[in-house]
């Protein structure tokens, strides 16, 4: 009977399908990823609800001091009153927390009153404060910057940090228990190493697509469509620019795993990895309104799945600025692949003491 070996085509089909499948039958993977989703739409509800929400300073005014709030409709909800004493009325039975009532000394003509404080925003909003004009006005509200880059920071840590490590875990143990022995007898080794790769880069993906959708859903639901609209091309180009930084990062995940022998040694060779992985996060908390330090990572490869996004969702980003970064980050992805491999090649059947980078590209 003639046999015949698998084509590389199909070996690392057949990988990838035991990548795959392995995570899906696993409970741990199904109920963290199913938590993971639930967490995310709680977040986005509630954070859209909560901005929402009426922070307005509840004030009772007189039909002579009407005026006096004319225009801080954004600041203080207007109950109006009959007379100064149902203003007063309003304030001792708590449904205001202040009033503005007629017969104050000049040159105001009114004065507050309040139950046992006067609220300070409600002091702030009657100060009288000079006309102030922005020549740049910043379009995007502080906080939606802070919490946009976060976000995206938050999940490029988390996917590419869990599947990384999950690649270098998954090299040390069939290295450890010699199955990589028998797995190479029958496949070529990058083969091997490509669908690991693809495999992880599938489920990572369908990570982010999942999260996006939840994204959509929940902005949807809290009827945020400005946010909405505004999210649509950064959620793609945050995608794009993830699937191919982290097949750059498997790569290396990878690689970095064939060096050790032992599940215990591995984070010698996974702690580089891992500081890559976690300076874009870092970095967008403390610098997410810094346009240099923005930029900068926009166009390095391994902080651009989140830099060029945030920069996109901004509109600071020029239209061919995220297809320059998205060159320089293939351009590098193809580098660390074959580095990667050369890497795994050369150490994966080297068993006992930690294999050195030098020796790992010479072999």
């Amino acid at each position: 009977m003639n046999t015949s070996s698998p084509s590389i085509a199909q070996s690392v089909w057949l990988v990838t399908e035991r990548e795959v499948g392995s995570k899906l039958r696993s409970k741990a993977f199904l109920i963290s990823t199913g938590v993971l989703f639930v967490i995310a739409l709680v977040a986005i509800v509630w954070g859209g609800f909560a901005a929402q929400s009426d922070s307005r300073t509840p004030v009772a005014v007189t039909p002579q001091t009407a005026s006096v709030v004319s225009g801080m409709d954004d600041v203080i909800e207007v109950t109006e009153a009959d007379s100064a004493a149902d203003a007063e009325d309003l304030v001792r039975s708590g449904e205001v927390d202040a009033a503005i009532i007629e017969g104050g000394p000049d040159p105001f003509g009114y004065r507050v009153i309040g139950d046992d404080s006067v609220p300070n925003g409600l002091i702030s909003a009657l100060s009288v404060t000079p006309p102030v004009e922005l020549l740049n006005p910043d379009e995007t509200n502080e906080g939606l910057r802070y919490l946009v880059a976060l976000g995206f920071g938050i999940v490029f840590f988390m996917a590419a940090l869990n599947f990384g490590a999950t690649i270098a875990q998954s090299v040390v143990e069939e290295k450890q228990t010699r199955v990589v022995e028998l797995l190479i007898s029958a496949i070529p080794t990058r083969a091997l190493l490509a669908g690991k790769v693809i495999g992880n880069t599938l489920l990572a993906m369908g990570q982010i697509l999942g999260l996006a959708a939840i994204a959509i859903v929940g902005l949807t639901v809290t009827g945020q469509t400005e946010v909405l609209a505004g999210l649509g091309a950064p959620l793609v180009w945050f995608a794009v620019f993830f699937l191919f930084g982290f097949v750059l990062l498997a790569s290396l995940f990878a690689a970095a795993g064939a060096m050790v022998s032992r599940q215990e040694d591995i984070g010698t060779t996974m702690t580089p990895l891992t500081f890559l992985v976690m300076a874009p996060y870092f970095l967008v908390i403390f610098f997410n309104d810094n346009p240099v330090v923005m930029t900068v990572m926009s166009y390095v490869p391994f902080s651009a799945p989140v830099g060029m996004p945030v920069r996109i969702f901004l509109g600071e980003a020029q239209w061919w600025e995220p297809l320059l970064s998205l060159a320089v980050l293939l351009a590098t992805c193809v580098a660390a692949i074959a580095i990667g491999a050369k890497i795994y090649d050369n150490s994966i059947l080297r068993m006992g003491a930690r294999v050195k980078l030098m020796d790992a590209l010479k072999a």
